[in-house]
């Protein structure tokens, strides 16, 4: 009877895929990053529900539209989002083979970063020096840069992490086998893109 179960608990564990094992580095690397964007997402939250209470508070809170740049700020979210599609696009190409395919396209995502941080600190630099805003001007620009400023250090953060994987992928690392490495990196990729979309809505247009 012991050898019977022993044989029944045997033939479940040959059943089950080693892919779908939670002990397996893909689904611990993929879990880890949950984790870790669960936890920046409530930091982010907080920092944008401060703002809002602050912001419905102060009944001298200025006019965004009437300081920031939209029409610039509109180009850098567009950027961005055309960003993440890239980036699917690289993991479409080493899940299907195509190193080429992987290596411009994630080029190109890295490209889009590269350009939305450029134009961020052009917006910045105009901020700051033409109208004369700071963090301790007051509690509208201080709110704002700490905001822009914050999702910023996670753009740069990306950029570095996309130019490890593309780097690795250019010598020979990252192939159809280890593609969950590009998954994860993606995730992160698309949480920025996503953050951003909600400082430009709350932020730059309400």
């Amino acid at each position: 009877m012991t050898q019977a179960v022993a044989d029944v608990h045997a033939e479940h564990l040959h059943a089950v895929e080693p892919a779908e094992s939670p002990l397996t580095p893909e689904s611990w690397g993929k879990l880890g990053m949950w984790i870790f964007l669960c936890a920046d997402a409530m930091t982010f939250g907080a920092a944008i529900a401060a703002y809002a209470a602050l912001r419905i508070t102060n009944v001298n809170w200025p006019d965004p539209r009437d300081i920031l740049g939209i029409q610039t700020t509109a180009v850098m979210t567009f950027i961005l989002i055309v960003s993440s599609v890239t980036m699917v696009q690289a993991l479409s190409g080493v899940r299907h083979g195509n190193p080429r395919k992987f290596q411009m396209f994630m080029a190109f995502t890295i490209l889009g970063g590269m350009t939305f941080l450029g134009m961020q600190a052009f917006e910045w630099h105009h901020l700051i020096w033409m109208e004369g805003l700071s963090i301790r001007t007051s509690l509208f620009s201080a709110t704002f840069f700490i905001l822009t400023g914050f999702h910023g250090c996670h753009v740069l953060g990306g950029i570095i992490y996309n130019s490890v994987i593309l780097l690795r992928g250019l010598a020979g690392k990252i192939t159809q086998t280890n593609s969950h490495l590009v998954e994860i990196a993606g995730l992160y990729w698309h949480f920025v893109d996503l953050v951003w979309i909600l400082i430009f809505t709350f932020v730059y247009l309400l």
